[in-house]
Protein backbone atom coordinates (compact mmCIF):
# COMPACT_ATOMS: atom_id res chain seq x y z
CA UNK A 1 0.00 0.00 0.00
CA UNK A 2 1.41 3.47 -0.81
CA UNK A 3 2.57 5.26 2.25
CA UNK A 4 1.12 8.81 2.50
CA UNK A 5 0.68 10.82 4.67
CA UNK A 6 -27.83 -0.02 32.40
CA UNK A 7 -30.37 0.27 29.57
CA UNK A 8 -31.84 -2.99 27.65
CA UNK A 9 -30.93 -2.63 24.21
CA UNK A 10 -33.19 -2.09 21.27
CA UNK A 11 -33.60 -4.71 18.46
CA UNK A 12 -32.67 -1.54 16.00
CA UNK A 13 -29.27 -1.25 18.39
CA UNK A 14 -28.86 -4.91 18.33
CA UNK A 15 -29.64 -5.29 14.78
CA UNK A 16 -26.94 -2.76 14.08
CA UNK A 17 -24.20 -4.45 16.67
CA UNK A 18 -24.84 -7.72 14.82
CA UNK A 19 -24.19 -6.35 11.48
CA UNK A 20 -21.27 -4.62 12.81
CA UNK A 21 -20.32 -7.71 14.34
CA UNK A 22 -20.27 -9.42 10.76
CA UNK A 23 -18.66 -7.04 9.06
CA UNK A 24 -15.79 -6.79 10.93
CA UNK A 25 -16.00 -11.48 10.76
CA UNK A 26 -15.65 -10.86 7.55
CA UNK A 27 -12.50 -7.92 7.57
CA UNK A 28 -10.68 -10.32 10.00
CA UNK A 29 -11.15 -13.97 6.97
CA UNK A 30 -10.24 -11.61 4.59
CA UNK A 31 -7.01 -10.53 6.02
CA UNK A 32 -6.49 -14.28 7.31
CA UNK A 33 -6.88 -15.15 3.48
CA UNK A 34 -4.27 -12.71 2.43
CA UNK A 35 -1.85 -13.47 4.59
CA UNK A 36 -2.08 -17.05 3.85
CA UNK A 37 -2.26 -16.66 0.21
CA UNK A 38 1.36 -14.56 0.81
CA UNK A 39 2.81 -17.36 2.58
CA UNK A 40 1.16 -20.60 1.40
CA UNK A 41 -0.35 -20.15 -1.56
CA UNK A 42 1.30 -22.60 -4.23
CA UNK A 43 0.83 -22.49 -8.11
CA UNK A 44 -1.67 -24.58 -9.77
CA UNK A 45 -0.83 -26.83 -12.43
CA UNK A 46 -3.85 -25.56 -14.95
CA UNK A 47 -4.49 -22.24 -15.78
CA UNK A 48 -5.61 -19.51 -13.44
CA UNK A 49 -8.66 -18.59 -15.07
CA UNK A 50 -9.97 -22.03 -15.36
CA UNK A 51 -9.79 -21.58 -11.85
CA UNK A 52 -12.51 -18.41 -12.08
CA UNK A 53 -15.20 -20.27 -14.10
CA UNK A 54 -17.74 -22.40 -12.99
CA UNK A 55 -18.11 -25.53 -14.61
CA UNK A 56 -19.41 -26.04 -17.97
CA UNK A 57 -19.36 -21.53 -17.94
CA UNK A 58 -16.88 -20.26 -20.57
CA UNK A 59 -18.27 -16.88 -21.78
CA UNK A 60 -21.68 -14.57 -21.41
CA UNK A 61 -24.14 -15.09 -24.41
CA UNK A 62 -24.70 -12.19 -26.58
CA UNK A 63 -27.06 -9.94 -25.79
CA UNK A 64 -27.29 -10.80 -21.80
CA UNK A 65 -27.90 -8.32 -19.41
CA UNK A 66 -25.95 -7.50 -16.39
CA UNK A 67 -26.83 -5.45 -13.94
CA UNK A 68 -24.17 -4.02 -11.46
CA UNK A 69 -24.59 -4.08 -7.82
CA UNK A 70 -23.12 -1.64 -5.69
CA UNK A 71 -20.17 -2.18 -4.46
CA UNK A 72 -19.65 -2.65 -0.70
CA UNK A 73 -17.11 -0.91 0.22
CA UNK A 74 -14.83 0.57 3.32
CA UNK A 75 -11.50 2.34 4.17
CA UNK A 76 -9.63 2.41 6.97
CA UNK A 77 -6.85 4.11 8.66
CA UNK A 78 -4.62 1.91 10.55
CA UNK A 79 -3.03 3.35 13.69
CA UNK A 80 0.63 2.92 15.11
CA UNK A 81 -0.65 -0.47 16.53
CA UNK A 82 -1.86 -1.66 13.82
CA UNK A 83 -5.95 -0.96 14.70
CA UNK A 84 -7.99 -0.26 11.56
CA UNK A 85 -10.23 2.74 12.08
CA UNK A 86 -13.13 3.38 9.55
CA UNK A 87 -12.56 6.70 7.38
CA UNK A 88 -16.45 7.50 6.06
CA UNK A 89 -14.61 10.67 3.65
CA UNK A 90 -12.70 7.94 2.14
CA UNK A 91 -15.35 5.37 1.74
CA UNK A 92 -17.45 8.31 0.09
CA UNK A 93 -14.74 9.52 -2.29
CA UNK A 94 -14.11 5.59 -2.82
CA UNK A 95 -17.25 4.78 -3.73
CA UNK A 96 -17.92 7.51 -6.33
CA UNK A 97 -14.55 6.68 -7.87
CA UNK A 98 -15.22 2.83 -7.71
CA UNK A 99 -19.21 2.96 -9.25
CA UNK A 100 -17.34 5.11 -12.17
CA UNK A 101 -14.79 2.54 -13.13
CA UNK A 102 -17.17 -0.26 -13.28
CA UNK A 103 -19.70 1.83 -15.41
CA UNK A 104 -16.91 2.54 -17.77
CA UNK A 105 -15.75 -0.80 -17.66
CA UNK A 106 -19.19 -2.56 -18.08
CA UNK A 107 -19.44 -0.04 -21.31
CA UNK A 108 -15.95 -1.50 -22.37
CA UNK A 109 -16.89 -5.03 -22.14
CA UNK A 110 -20.14 -4.63 -24.17
CA UNK A 111 -22.31 -5.98 -21.67
CA UNK A 112 -26.14 -5.58 -21.83
CA UNK A 113 -27.54 -2.72 -19.61
CA UNK A 114 -29.85 -3.23 -16.67
CA UNK A 115 -30.28 -0.80 -13.99
CA UNK A 116 -30.77 -1.36 -10.32
CA UNK A 117 -32.18 1.88 -8.63
CA UNK A 118 -31.43 3.44 -5.39
CA UNK A 119 -34.21 2.44 -3.91
CA UNK A 120 -34.21 -1.15 -4.74
CA UNK A 121 -30.42 -1.30 -3.93
CA UNK A 122 -31.06 0.11 -0.57
CA UNK A 123 -34.12 -2.82 -0.09
CA UNK A 124 -31.75 -5.50 -1.28
CA UNK A 125 -28.71 -5.00 1.16
CA UNK A 126 -29.01 -8.21 2.60
CA UNK A 127 -27.88 -9.81 -0.66
CA UNK A 128 -24.70 -7.66 -0.57
CA UNK A 129 -24.13 -8.88 2.79
CA UNK A 130 -25.20 -12.70 1.66
CA UNK A 131 -22.32 -11.87 -1.33
CA UNK A 132 -19.60 -11.03 1.39
CA UNK A 133 -19.89 -13.98 3.10
CA UNK A 134 -19.91 -16.27 -0.32
CA UNK A 135 -17.02 -14.48 -1.49
CA UNK A 136 -15.32 -14.68 1.71
CA UNK A 137 -15.71 -18.31 1.86
CA UNK A 138 -14.66 -19.20 -2.31
CA UNK A 139 -11.04 -16.80 -1.30
CA UNK A 140 -10.47 -19.27 1.58
CA UNK A 141 -11.42 -22.62 0.41
CA UNK A 142 -11.04 -21.91 -3.51
CA UNK A 143 -9.19 -19.57 -4.18
CA UNK A 144 -6.67 -20.23 -1.36
CA UNK A 145 -6.97 -23.39 -1.09
CA UNK A 146 -4.27 -26.02 0.87
CA UNK A 147 -5.12 -27.19 4.03
CA UNK A 148 -8.79 -24.41 3.51
CA UNK A 149 -10.05 -26.45 0.66
CA UNK A 150 -13.18 -28.17 0.64
CA UNK A 151 -13.31 -31.96 -0.68
CA UNK A 152 -16.59 -32.47 -1.57
CA UNK A 153 -15.74 -28.79 -4.17
CA UNK A 154 -13.26 -31.23 -6.44
CA UNK A 155 -11.15 -27.73 -6.49
CA UNK A 156 -13.85 -26.31 -8.27
CA UNK A 157 -15.61 -22.90 -8.41
CA UNK A 158 -18.99 -24.40 -7.39
CA UNK A 159 -20.67 -21.52 -5.33
CA UNK A 160 -24.56 -20.53 -4.66
CA UNK A 161 -26.22 -17.40 -3.42
CA UNK A 162 -29.18 -19.45 -3.92
CA UNK A 163 -33.09 -18.49 -4.34
CA UNK A 164 -31.96 -14.99 -3.13
CA UNK A 165 -31.05 -13.35 -5.85
CA UNK A 166 -33.98 -14.43 -7.84
CA UNK A 167 -35.39 -10.54 -6.37
CA UNK A 168 -32.74 -8.76 -8.34
CA UNK A 169 -33.97 -9.93 -11.38
CA UNK A 170 -37.37 -9.69 -10.81
CA UNK A 171 -36.63 -5.80 -10.29
CA UNK A 172 -34.33 -5.51 -13.31
CA UNK A 173 -34.76 -8.00 -15.66
CA UNK A 174 -31.17 -9.09 -15.90
CA UNK A 175 -29.66 -12.23 -16.65
CA UNK A 176 -26.41 -11.92 -14.28
CA UNK A 177 -25.14 -9.80 -11.50
CA UNK A 178 -21.52 -8.24 -10.76
CA UNK A 179 -21.09 -8.00 -7.17
CA UNK A 180 -18.37 -6.63 -5.20
CA UNK A 181 -16.63 -6.30 -2.04
CA UNK A 182 -13.61 -4.17 -1.41
CA UNK A 183 -11.54 -2.96 2.27
CA UNK A 184 -8.94 -0.84 2.06
CA UNK A 185 -6.66 0.28 4.34
CA UNK A 186 -3.60 3.36 4.70
CA UNK A 187 -1.05 3.87 7.29
CA UNK A 188 -1.54 6.58 9.30
CA UNK A 189 1.43 9.16 10.09
CA UNK A 190 1.78 6.84 13.27
CA UNK A 191 2.03 3.76 11.47
CA UNK A 192 4.40 5.26 9.06
CA UNK A 193 6.69 6.39 11.87
CA UNK A 194 6.01 3.11 13.69
CA UNK A 195 7.62 0.92 10.18
CA UNK A 196 10.44 3.04 10.30
CA UNK A 197 11.42 2.61 13.87
CA UNK A 198 10.69 -1.42 13.35
CA UNK A 199 12.88 -1.57 10.15
CA UNK A 200 15.67 -0.09 11.84
CA UNK A 201 15.54 -2.65 14.51
CA UNK A 202 15.32 -5.32 11.63
CA UNK A 203 11.16 -6.03 12.45
CA UNK A 204 8.77 -5.71 9.40
CA UNK A 205 5.32 -4.59 9.58
CA UNK A 206 2.91 -3.94 6.98
CA UNK A 207 1.35 -0.69 6.14
CA UNK A 208 -2.59 -0.98 4.55
CA UNK A 209 -3.87 -4.13 2.58
CA UNK A 210 -6.18 -3.48 -0.83
CA UNK A 211 -8.38 -6.83 -0.69
CA UNK A 212 -11.27 -6.88 -2.88
CA UNK A 213 -13.76 -9.83 -4.52
CA UNK A 214 -15.75 -9.63 -7.27
CA UNK A 215 -18.71 -12.14 -8.18
CA UNK A 216 -20.63 -12.64 -11.64
CA UNK A 217 -23.72 -14.44 -10.54
CA UNK A 218 -26.27 -16.52 -12.93
CA UNK A 219 -29.63 -14.53 -11.76
CA UNK A 220 -31.47 -17.50 -12.60
CA UNK A 221 -30.00 -20.29 -10.76
CA UNK A 222 -27.85 -18.05 -7.93
CA UNK A 223 -24.90 -20.05 -9.06
CA UNK A 224 -21.47 -17.73 -9.10
CA UNK A 225 -20.12 -18.23 -12.26
CA UNK A 226 -17.47 -16.20 -12.40
CA UNK A 227 -15.22 -15.00 -9.22
CA UNK A 228 -11.89 -12.74 -8.79
CA UNK A 229 -10.08 -10.83 -5.71
CA UNK A 230 -7.20 -8.32 -5.35
CA UNK A 231 -5.21 -9.01 -2.57
CA UNK A 232 -2.10 -6.54 -2.18
CA UNK A 233 -0.25 -3.66 -0.62
CA UNK A 234 -0.62 -1.49 -3.74
CA UNK A 235 -3.17 1.05 -4.95
CA UNK A 236 -5.30 3.91 -3.29
CA UNK A 237 -9.04 4.31 -3.96
CA UNK A 238 -9.46 7.92 -2.88
CA UNK A 239 -8.09 9.08 -6.48
CA UNK A 240 -10.32 8.71 -9.51
CA UNK A 241 -7.29 7.39 -11.73
CA UNK A 242 -5.99 4.72 -9.44
CA UNK A 243 -9.75 3.38 -8.40
CA UNK A 244 -9.92 2.40 -12.16
CA UNK A 245 -6.39 0.75 -12.23
CA UNK A 246 -8.03 -1.10 -8.83
CA UNK A 247 -11.70 -1.95 -10.69
CA UNK A 248 -9.22 -3.50 -14.24
CA UNK A 249 -7.33 -5.58 -11.84
CA UNK A 250 -10.34 -6.80 -10.30
CA UNK A 251 -12.13 -7.68 -13.43
CA UNK A 252 -8.74 -9.12 -14.68
CA UNK A 253 -9.78 -12.48 -17.02
CA UNK A 254 -13.39 -11.29 -16.85
CA UNK A 255 -15.78 -13.83 -19.29
CA UNK A 256 -16.19 -12.33 -22.44
CA UNK A 257 -19.56 -11.62 -24.35
CA UNK A 258 -19.83 -14.51 -27.18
Amino acid sequence: MQISAKSTPSSFTIMRQSKKLLATSLVAVALTTFISFTLFATPVAHAAESRNLAPNFSSLPKGAKVVIMPTDIELFSLSAGGVAEPKADWTDAASKHFKAALDQKKAKLGLGDAILSEADADNLGEINALHAAVANAIALHHSMGGVYKLPTKDGKLDWSMGDAVHQIKQKTQADYALFSWVRDSYASAERKATMVLLAIAGIGITGGIQIGYASLVDLNTGQVVWFNQLARMTGDLREAEPAAESVNSLLENFPAVK
